[in-house]
């Protein structure tokens, strides 16, 4: 049994897919049967728990040969950071609390720090907490910058005709596709090949800075001279305040970008065939964000 958390999200669907694909047993955790049903359909069994909840966890764990960690990427908390830290101390009690003895645990490039970097610290919270369970083993991924990110910019890109953001505009970011992400955490919980702690970061296809990316969007969408602003961090609040985030959650957004800015979120190893994702940044814009976009 392998058991997927966040199965209706971006990385936990793809896994998902590609588990049942494999013909895998597989476990799904979620809130809502409804969204989960299409899995059951497929031959799945679905949990419907509180991932805060300890007791709930250790209960949809139970069994399992492997669990996939997704932190979940809820920004309409009101202290996401805190909401962070509850769930990475209900999945590392219910881990050790099921005995399970492989954990794919999703994670991020600049996972390494502490602090300054926004939500990546609530992964590096994650890590350090599953490193501590005896007898795990676990392999963090730290993966690139998301391609989805893009969907947070469709509404200032119709008002404004730019794309607007938080990062440089003129340096380059390993850009990677969820569903990249999940199809390569299914192989190895399916293989299971890994001991001990062990981390391998996942770069994408390829590096491409903001200025390209907007090139990249604009000729998809129909604007060839589509521009990248980078928004200064005392704007970026109150902008994001309007789209309705909490304030806090806005507030950890302005620090990983500045983080990001400063050289904190920077990849540790070099670029190879182990950690280069297939799915271009120009085959996602024209396959997902397009659509999205018109």
């Amino acid at each position: 049994m392998i058991v997927v958390t966040g199965a209706t999200g971006r990385t936990g669907r793809s896994a998902t897919e590609a588990l049942l694909a494999k013909g895998e047993k597989v476990r799904v955790v979620g809130r809502d049967a409804k969204k989960l049903a299409p899995f059951v359909e497929r031959g799945a069994e679905s949990f419907i728990g509180n991932v805060e909840d300890v007791a709930s966890m250790t209960t949809a764990f139970n069994g399992a040969s492997a669990v996939y960690l997704v932190l979940p990427e809820d920004t309409s908390q009101q202290d996401l950071r805190a909401h962070q830290e509850r769930v990475s101390d209900s999945y590392a009690a219910a881990i050790d609390n099921a005995h399970v003895r492989f954990v794919v645990n999703l994670s991020s490039i600049g996972a390494q720090h502490a602090k300054n970097t926004g939500p990546i610290v609530g992964l590096h919270n994650q890590e350090q907490k599953l490193n501590r369970v005896v007898g795990l083993s676990v392999l963090h991924l730290r993966a690139a910058y998301f391609m989805e990110n893009l969907f947070m910019s469709i509404a200032s890109l119709r008002s404004t005709g730019t794309l607007p953001g938080g990062l440089q505009g003129d340096v380059p970011i390993p850009w990677i596709a969820t569903k990249d992400i999940g199809a390569y955490a299914a192989t190895r919980l399916a293989a299971r090949d890994f001991s001990d702690s062990s981390i391998q970061e996942l770069h994408g296809e390829r590096d491409i800075s903001m200025t390209e990316a907007a090139s990249i969007v604009g000729k998809s969408i129909g604007k060839p001279n589509l521009e990248y602003v980078q928004i200064p961090s005392v704007m970026l609040e109150p902008a994001l305040v309007n789209m309705g985030l909490p304030k806090k959650t806005a507030g950890l957004l302005i620090e990983m970008w500045d983080g990001a800015n400063a050289g904190l979120i920077v990849l540790q190893e070099p670029r190879s065939a182990r950690n280069t994702t297939p799915t271009t940044l120009e085959s996602f814009v024209k396959e997902v964000f397009a659509p999205a976009y018109h």
